[in-house]
């Protein structure tokens, strides 16, 4: 069924929540990496949009493909790419826990294709879903659906001979009197067996400790399992088993009972272990750890691995901790853990790419305020890294969402509340909307002016970005002018080498070039330059836009050798830190093509932009804004040769 090497197969393991898919998926992946060395194997958690996407970006950096980390780049066309080519080689794709159709066939915001629509396909790769739902499992693999039942009597009894530990397994009828308790549940048998191992006990004593659990508190703590029709007059098996086991982690290790609270209100996948609240000690948190793992409640592929909570003991947890009235203290002090851990925001998305999916599951929870601080902070941290991202409709969601709680508890002209006008205003001038913004802008101003007084730094930012706002309208003279103030402001509030400071200069030097002052923009950019270099490096950022806007600059001037040098120097800076196909190195390589355009050399500029638009197409993907741009640029040059 898989690699029939004609075709991309697919095939979807479907069956009730704890009755082993994702081990028979990973027993696939064992077995043909076995059989097939060289095999790439990528294993993708499908429970919610944010691991997905989180997922995608971490196999991108595994299978070495450039340019996944461009806040434009579609990552998922990205490793779809990548995949279908030949030079991939043989390779698996596993989506785990595929359970809601609507991720897969609904097109998101600011996505180009649905879900479904980004299936690699190739001779040499295979695609396997795990999912409870026999009707996405159709949709995804067609007729090539493995049903998995529970065990039968059998095979229940030799697992559950495999898991017990120096003890045979009891009397014939207690063996099956267990099975039935625990309706031949892979997950429930393992975790019962754990149980009776470490505490020594007969199968006749656990069957005791099944038929003492309260029914109230199974019923309770089996709610939002899913899977209809399916404990019809017994117990829910595995609530019932996680419940003796996790009574005992609770009074046996304190740190251990604490990470599954932790992990209950965060996503259930790839949890990073730097998150998880600290022990006394490291040799605490390693027994904690040591102490989940043993009961089967987690799964970790390495010691330093982020950690993987099996969905229905990560539903289970929240469902104890609601019953015992802790959940909403957890969701506060999880929020509080994420905010800082996830540190200030800024284009270094390592710091926080691995933490959204954890921020995007809490906040969505009503059992915190949305006026509570921490969550407000988080909030504005999250969409930040959305802006980052270039997420902005999403982004602007969550600002607008933060904006009005603000303005509900603090007012209309706390400067809290006017920055994070500012930043809304942001994100509606990088979709266009220039009134939107230039409304938001100056009530920011007029706000922050009053507040905090007009030399002061955030005001003088909020009127940088008011300026830019001008300018995107051609309202130069109004934006060159507030940009000189806001200059000046800020060498006297931050000094000259401040990143801000150098960034107005920036700034100011575009309006002036703009307006065909390019004596005056070349000025400003060459101290920006110097500044970005000295504070932050040659291949910051920062510095890389400075040099750019200055070779324009120099081509503005006809100072074509002087240009030439600098877009060289960026293309090779960018080749040497980014690598040749990452998004920011084409677009260098096509600023460089523009320029030997200029300069007459036809076929060096034809040669190079049909390189980058090959291999943006291949990166970024057909429909991405910058392939588009490339498209049209070299249909026009090649039309005007012919």
């Amino acid at each position: 069924m898989l690699f029939p090497g004609q075709h991309t197969a697919k095939v979807a393991i479907s069956g009730l929540g704890g009755v082993g898919k994702t081990q028979l998926a990973l027993e696939l992946v064992y077995r043909i990496r076995n059989d097939h060395k060289n095999c790439s194997v990528i294993w993708i958690p499908a429970t919610s949009k944010e691991s997905l996407g989180q997922a995608y970006r971490n196999a991108a950096a595994k299978l070495g493909i450039s340019g996944y980390d461009d806040a434009k780049a579609d990552v998922k066309r990205l490793v779809q790419n990548h995949l279908s080519s030949d030079s991939a080689g043989q390779w698996l794709l596993v989506f785990d826990n595929a359970d809601e159709i609507g991720i897969w066939v609904d097109q998101p915001l600011q996505e180009s294709s649905r879900l479904i629509d980004y299936m690699p396909k190739s001779v040499h790769g295979s695609i396997i879903f795990t999912t409870r739902d026999k009707k996405a499992a159709v949709r995804l693999a067609g007729r090539n659906v493995v049903e998995l039942s529970a065990m039968n009597e059998e095979d229940g009894k030799d697992l559950l001979e495999k898991c017990l530990v120096d003890q045979e397994p009891g009397s014939q009828q207690d063996v099956e009197a267990l099975l039935v308790q625990l309706m031949y549940l892979p997950l429930a048998i393992v975790q019962a067996a754990v149980y009776i191992n470490t505490n020594g006990i007969s199968l006749g004593d656990y069957l005791s400790l099944l038929e003492e659990q309260e029914e109230d508190v199974i019923e309770l703590l089996s709610e939002d399992f899913e899977d209809d029709g399916r404990y019809h007059d017994l117990k829910n098996p595995i609530a019932t088993t996680w419940l003796i086991s996790f009574e005992q982690i609770r009074h046996r290790d304190p740190l251990a009972a604490d990470y599954l609270s932790f992990m209950a209100c965060v996503d259930a996948k790839d949890i990073p272990q730097s998150l998880l609240p600290p022990g006394q000690s490291r040799k605490q948190e390693m027994e904690a750890m040591g102490t989940l793992q043993g009961y089967s409640f987690i799964a970790k592929r390495s010691a330093d691995s982020a950690v993987t909570i099996h969905r229905l003991v990560h539903l289970a947890m929240r469902n104890w901790l609601r019953k015992e009235g802790l959940l909403s203290h957890w969701a506060s002090k999880t929020i509080a853990i994420l905010a800082k851990n996830m540190g200030s925001i800024d284009y270094d998305k390592r710091t926080w790419r691995s933490c959204m999916p954890h921020a995007h599951y809490v906040l969505g929870s009503p059992l915190i305020s949305e006026d509570d601080k921490g969550k407000l902070d988080l909030l504005r941290k999250y969409a930040k890294c959305l802006y980052y991202d270039g997420r902005y409709q999403e982004a602007e969601s969550i600002w607008e969402r933060v904006t009005e709680n603000l303005k509900t508890k603090l007012g209309d002209d706390h400067p809290k509340t006017l920055h994070n006008m500012s930043n809304l205003a942001a994100t509606y001038r990088k979709q266009g909307r220039w009134k939107e913004a230039e409304k938001l802008d100056l009530r920011a101003v007029e706000g922050l002016m009053k507040k905090l007084g007009i030399d002061h730094p955030d005001t003088l930012i909020s009127m940088g970005n008011l300026a830019l706002t001008y300018r995107k309208q051609s309202l130069l003279e109004k934006a060159a002018k507030l940009q000189e103030q806001v200059l000046e402001g800020l060498k006297t509030k931050l000094g000259p080498d401040h990143q801000d400071t150098l960034i107005s200069m920036i700034n100011l030097a575009s309006t002036y070039k703009t307006q065909g002052r390019h004596i005056e923009a070349e000025k400003l950019e060459l101290r920006a330059i110097e500044g970005f270099k000295a504070e932050l490096g040659i291949d910051h950022p920062d510095t890389l836009i400075g040099m750019n806007n200055l070779a324009l600059t120099y081509r503005r001037q006809n100072r074509w050798e002087e240009a030439e040098e600098l877009q060289l120097q960026l293309v090779e800076i960018c080749k040497k830190k980014l690598g040749t196909h990452h998004p920011d190195t084409l677009h260098y390589m096509r600023k460089l093509a523009v320029l030997w355009k200029d300069r007459n050399r036809q076929e060096d500029a034809l040669g190079l932009m049909q390189t980058c638009y090959d291999l943006q197409q291949m990166i970024l993907g057909e429909s991405h804004p910058r392939t588009l741009a490339t498209q049209s640029t070299l249909r026009a040059w090649q039309k005007g040769n012919k």
